[in-house]
């Protein structure tokens, strides 16, 4: 599959709108849902970046717009103070990859057929800052793994990866709120759920105590100490309250709240997949991935706001159709990590439920019509996403909602950057 070039999100989000209609080797969709009832007709007489002609419906029912003066809008604020909208990672763009040989791609190859916007490397000298930081971090103040788990920590290359998801945080402090909470939230993950001593048996009380630590425990005099000595009793608790300690600094009481939800929606993704493998039960694809809308990324981009330095309001970020982008994003996110892992988990003992693994039990078809189909599920929702993404920004085309949806975009971006180059964690099976 040829690269499809740069995000449409970054910057014209309208670029995407076409691909809510179904392409014609797609099966029918149901119709979208409409525009937000704020939608309206934007001018007509601003010029367009570059003269871009953009044509096509942004989805089925959609408000009536004038194309070129998306182009206007999407493209954000202009002036002093606006420059860092423009990720300086989008000012160049890395050369198409080759078609993929037959046998296993090359080691950093992303997945032949997958949909994806490629990006330069981040900034390597906040990559290597980041990285001294959050060990530091992990290491000095809150012991989140002990020595053995050194070079697993190494391997994870945590600065790389929020780095790259977070171009426009404006100083390294901004991008340690976000390296902070995705190393406590793999600490949860790695000894609540996963292979360092995690277990579906009780994760349950496990996760629920770990989640005062993001969300306080309002008690009496008596029994408040008790709780409070609990926090410091695991890696994981130690790791989620200094996180959050440190996110709710920089952010307001809002967006604190939203990453709080978010969070719960994630562990209750936890909690479904632990009882799955209680029962060795197998579940529907659709099942699967109603699993996968709750136990995914999520929290990473709807933090990006604060992470970039602003807000996104709540009653925006609250608006169904801002609700569905995010969604979406997190779904597609989400399903690259599965195909990304794919290997890592068959080699890893027990059975772990991925997309490539249920679809093959359930759906009866090889290993690699499964992982194959797979990729087709991650392409359907990130063109879903960007579709949904340009009709929201042309009809609601508020700066920070025009930025919110760019910041999610690069989000998407970078997470794949991550997963494609840890040759560490990930290898690609030879399905082509």
């Amino acid at each position: 599959m040829s690269d499809p070039g740069p995000s449409p999100l970054q910057p014209g989000l309208s670029a995407a709108a076409a691909r809510a209609v179904p392409r014609p080797d797609a099966g029918a969709r149901p119709a979208l849902p409409g525009p937000p009832s704020f939608a309206r007709t934007v001018p007509t007489d601003a010029p367009t970046p570059g003269g871009a002609q953009v044509t096509g419906p942004a989805r089925e029912g959609a408000a009536a717009v004038d194309r070129p003066a998306i182009e206007r809008i999407l493209r954000g604020p202009s002036g002093l103070g606006t420059a860092s909208l423009y990720p300086r990672r989008r000012e160049a763009a890395e050369a198409p990859e080759p078609p993929a040989a037959s046998g296993p791609p090359a080691p950093g190859s992303p997945i032949p057929g997958l949909y994806h916007h490629p990006v330069p490397e981040p900034d390597p000298a906040r990559v290597e800052e980041i990285g001294a930081r959050i060990k530091r971090w992990a290491i000095d103040e809150v012991q989140a793994f002990p020595p053995e788990w050194e070079d697993q920590f190494d391997g994870f290359s945590v600065g790389r990866y929020m780095v790259a998801c977070h171009p426009d945080a404006p100083t390294l402090d901004h991008l340690m709120i976000a390296t902070r909470l995705m190393v406590a939230e793999n600490a949860v993950d790695d000894c609540y759920c996963e292979d360092h001593g995690g277990s579906p048996i009780g994760l349950g009380s496990r996760l629920l105590l770990a989640h005062t630590a993001l969300d306080p425990l309002h008690t009496t005099g008596e029994y408040e100490p008790a709780w409070v000595a609990s926090l410091q009793s695991d890696a994981p608790r130690r790791a989620y309250r200094s996180a959050m300690e440190y996110f709710v600094r920089q952010s307001t009481a809002s967006q604190a709240d939203r990453y709080r939800h978010d969070m719960a929606r994630l562990h209750l993704g936890y909690l479904a997949e632990a009882a799955w493998a209680q029962e060795d039960h197998v579940p529907e694809v659709w099942e699967y991935l109603a699993m996968r809308q709750f136990n995914n990324f999520r929290p990473c981009p709807t933090i990006t706001d604060t992470v970039g330095g602003y807000e996104l309001p709540a009653d925006l970020h609250a608006l169904p159709a801002m609700q569905r982008v995010i969604a979406l994003a997190g779904n597609a996110t989400t399903i690259v990590n599965d195909l990304y892992s794919y290997t890592k988990e068959l080699n890893s003992p027990g059975r772990h439920l991925n997309l490539p693994v249920v679809i093959a039990e359930r759906e009866g078809v090889s290993d690699r019509d499964a992982y194959l189909k797979a990729v087709e599920v991650h392409n359907d929702l990130m063109h879903a996403f960007e579709a949904e993404a340009a009709a929201l920004a042309a009809a609601c085309p508020v700066p920070t909602v025009v930025r919110f949806l760019r910041g999610v975009a690069v989000w998407a971006d970078g997470n794949h950057y991550w997963h494609r180059t840890n040759t560490y964690r990930y290898s690609l099976p030879d399905f082509w």
